[in-house]
């Protein structure tokens, strides 16, 4: 088999996992009003179980960081995505209360280990191929999160116990994944048991802190959309119940978009340059949702919110990957830690200044810490990041990464 073609092989597999993580996570949050009925939680028991799922994700991603270096982070992919599965369908599965905890935490656990390795293939290969294509298999996992949320919303409106809704994904989606999981591409010249760690010590992971200080402020930012959107819209610009779920819907498609079309920004101007104005037109769509006179002004804000934030994770990822190129498995993994800090902090961040003072007051301080991504851009590199300007050379269809020694991949 050529390079090229294991390569391609491999980038389809890689979109493949984030497209099946999409439909999985979509799956679970939105029918959370329908696990905590299948279970009794109570309201007050509720945060607690939803906050062990990211916490527990957190210490997956630690974990990870040390399995890597023994084992191959695609192996460590190609048991972890079906265990999610698995553990999704525990979820639906269960009737005592106990269950759903023990389900809920095998989640938790595994989808850190999941988005740890899967974002580790994505770095490794975006360097083999020489141009940005972080932003593709992220758009794949939007694309997941559309689907699972529809398939939720059909269980929910045909009232489907959670098992019959889960099952029918499960059974299609986790054969697959292992038959995907044989092409997945691992970082070229590195042996399994290879100790990554080196060049990122006390010092190093000061380097890495802005990323990480990025990451947590996207991540509130997106927890927001996702957990006050249609509270926002109904209770405080007066929509009716059903136009109130439509941002999180319009939110998830302009994020599918803009990540759809964002590499070729990436690589037309650079990863700085897009996620400056990914950051603007984010902070722009935080200040239209807290100013809207009506409901569909802020359903303009919601839409803004989608194309900006949707380039910002992506890039963190590479950047790490540019930033420690030999020990990019491990700066990932801690990277992905502050992935759960942000969705930890943000919804009772803006709950709580809500309850307290005001919502539209609440809307601008996930406004503010967006904007911090600005004071931060340079660390997602200049130069380096601009694939296809002087980094990469073109020759028909195939590229010359003149950067890694004119390799063709």
């Amino acid at each position: 088999m050529t390079a090229d073609v294991r390569l391609r092989r491999g980038r389809g597999a890689l979109g493949f996992s984030f497209f099946v993580q999409g439909v999985a996570f979509a799956l679970l949050v939105t029918r959370i009003p329908a696990i905590q009925d299948r279970y009794g939680i109570s309201d007050a028991l509720l945060p607690v179980f939803l906050a062990a799922v990211p916490i527990l994700a957190g210490v997956s991603s630690v974990v990870t960081e040390h399995l890597v270096k023994r084992v191959a982070p695609s192996t460590v992919l190609r048991w972890a995505q079906p265990l999610v599965l698995l553990a999704l369908l525990g979820v639906g599965a269960g009737s005592e209360m106990w269950h759903a905890a023990l389900s809920l935490g095998a989640f938790g656990l595994f989808v850190g280990a999941l988005d740890a390795s899967m974002n580790m293939l994505g770095v490794s290969l975006q360097g083999a191929y020489g141009r940005s294509i972080m932003l593709g298999f992220h758009a794949s996992y939007s694309l997941g999160g559309i689907l699972g949320a529809s398939a939720a919303w059909a269980g929910a409106h045909w009232h489907l116990s959670l098992f019959s809704s889960y099952l029918p994904a499960v059974a299609v989606l986790l054969p697959l994944a292992f038959l995907a999981s044989r092409f997945y591409v691992d970082q070229d010249g590195k042996a399994a048991g290879s100790a990554e760690a080196k060049g990122l010590g006390p010092g190093g992971f000061k380097l890495l802190l802005p990323l990480c200080l990025v990451m947590a402020c996207a991540y509130i930012g997106d927890s927001t959309v996702s957990n006050w959107s249609a509270k926002y819209l109904q209770d405080v610009l007066g929509s009716s119940e059903q136009l109130a779920t439509v941002p999180y819907n319009v939110y998830m498609v302009t994020t599918l978009i803009g990540r759809a079309v964002g590499d070729l920004g990436v690589r037309r101007f650079g990863a700085v340059a897009v996620v400056r104005i990914g950051t603007v037109v984010a902070a722009g769509g935080f200040a239209v949702v807290a100013v809207a006179p009506g409901a569909w002004v802020g359903m303009l804000g919601f839409t803004l919110l989608g194309f900006g934030l949707c380039v910002i994770v992506p890039q963190t990822f590479a950047a790490a990957g540019r930033l420690f190129p030999g020990a990019s498995d491990t700066a990932i993994a801690r990277l992905n830690i502050f992935n759960y800090v942000g969705f930890l902090i943000g919804a009772p961040l803006v709950g709580g200044i809500g309850d307290a003072w005001s919502y539209r007051g609440a809307m601008l301080v996930p406004m503010v810490l967006v904007l911090v991504t600005l004071f931060y851009a340079r660390s997602f590199g200049s130069e380096p990041a601009r694939y296809g300007v002087r980094h990469e050379r073109r020759t028909g269809d195939r590229a010359v990464d003149v950067g890694r020694g004119g390799n063709e991949v």
